[in-house]
């Protein structure tokens, strides 16, 4: 896969292909600092990778770099304590997003970004853990991202800071809700737009912006792991397959939330039926998030679920410069190729009365019950 050396003098966007090329690059990166870090995720593990991941922020502080690291309280659970002990203690800053409290707890920072030096930034579905080491085919789960250099960089370094800001100010949780979380899209560079979103009823900038571009394309790849999709955006697949665009989504055949994959298995004989074909990855774990059309690329964090688009925060990148979008239909394509069709023919078929039963179960949960639970807690109590 087509991933670029991590340099800036050598391009000014390239993309990462693979968890292996991430990690490699994260750890000369880290290395490389010479004043600041600022590195946000929601899974840093308790692992091989995460200690060395650790034990670099550590020793670039120890150099005088500045170093900031906000995690997610849930996700990066299995790293309070004592983990952060010596980072802490040679003057590393760490924040908790959001604490582990009961009404707290559905509203998640899923973002992942890096921003060294203010120099190199970057963002896709990585996050810090050994399953993210390998090349997505023989070992360790397939996923991608993007890494810039130039004025979005500062962009990205501001974007950090808000959520640094904002997980200090640990902001009451009814607020959570409202529509000043839902941020809209920014152009940060010539053809490089910043979609940051939070919680909210409304649609955020990322789903604005691909809206747009699903109207108007003329071919659509989607590559995606938690795969369920809102009853307006199937509708605006199902209108451009009824005009002729060749419609392809890609998810996960094995993936590390059975319960999404199944939710996502209910919707399939209704894509189908409408002409938008979809597949299965099958050498590992797909946990990418990869959005194209002739027009534009979207890499970051989100996936095209309720959570991801109305519950989490989450970071994208919408990306237009012609060379760039070409280079993601590339690793789109590739990973498109390791998967199988699903022959609409044989689907409606191919499943249990238990096995639909099932998967229509989970639907309801992620799609209705999961957004009213996360609307419950946050009420105010009084």
């Amino acid at each position: 896969m087509n991933s670029g050396p991590l340099h800036p003098d050598l391009a000014a966007t390239h993309w990462l292909g693979s968890g292996e090329v991430f990690v490699r690059r994260l750890l000369r990166a880290l290395t490389g600092a010479k004043r600041s870090i600022r590195l946000e995720v929601y899974i840093f593990a308790n692992d091989r990778i995460g200690r060395a991941v650790r034990d670099a922020l550590t020793l670039a502080t120890l150099q005088g770099v500045e170093v900031k690291v906000l995690l997610d309280a849930l996700g990066s659970n299995e790293t309070r304590g004592e983990f952060w002990t010596e980072f802490i203690r040679v003057g590393g800053q760490l924040r908790w997003f959001n604490p582990l409290e009961l009404r707290r707890l559905p509203v998640r920072d899923h973002r992942k970004l890096l921003v060294v030096d203010e120099r190199a930034g970057g963002t896709g579905g990585f996050n810090v853990a050994e399953e993210y080491s390998g090349d997505g085919v023989s070992h360790g789960w397939a996923d991608l991202g993007i890494v810039l250099y130039g004025p979005a960089v500062g962009a990205l370094a501001a974007e950090f800071d808000r959520m640094w800001a904002a997980a200090a100010d640990t902001p009451n949780l009814r607020t959570l809700l409202k529509r000043n979380f839902r941020t809209t899209r920014r152009i940060v560079a010539p053809d490089i737009q910043l979609l940051a979103t939070g919680p909210g009823r409304t649609a955020g900038a990322f789903q604005l912006a691909l809206r747009e571009d699903l109207a108007q394309a003329n071919d659509i790849l989607m590559i995606v792991a938690y795969f369920l999709p809102t009853r307006g955006m199937r509708t605006l697949l199902r209108q451009a397959a009824a005009r002729g665009v060749r419609v392809r989504v890609v998810v996960p055949g094995k993936s590390d939330v059975e319960f999404s994959r199944r939710a996502a298995r209910h919707l399939y004989g209704r894509l189908l039926r409408h002409g938008i074909q979809l597949f299965e990855y099958q050498p590992q774990v797909l946990h990418a998030k990869l959005f194209l059309t002739q027009a534009a690329a979207y890499v970051g964090s989100s996936n095209l679920d309720v959570r991801s688009l109305y519950i989490n925060h989450e970071l994208m990148l919408r990306l237009t410069d012609p060379d760039i979008v070409q280079r993601g239909w590339h690793l789109g394509e590739e990973l498109c190729s390791r998967s199988a069709r699903i022959d609409p023919d044989t689907w409606p078929s191919a499943r249990s009365w238990f096995e639909r039963l099932r998967d229509q179960w989970s639907w309801w949960v992620l799609s209705k019950a999961d957004p009213f639970v996360t609307r419950w807690l946050a009420r105010d109590p009084r």
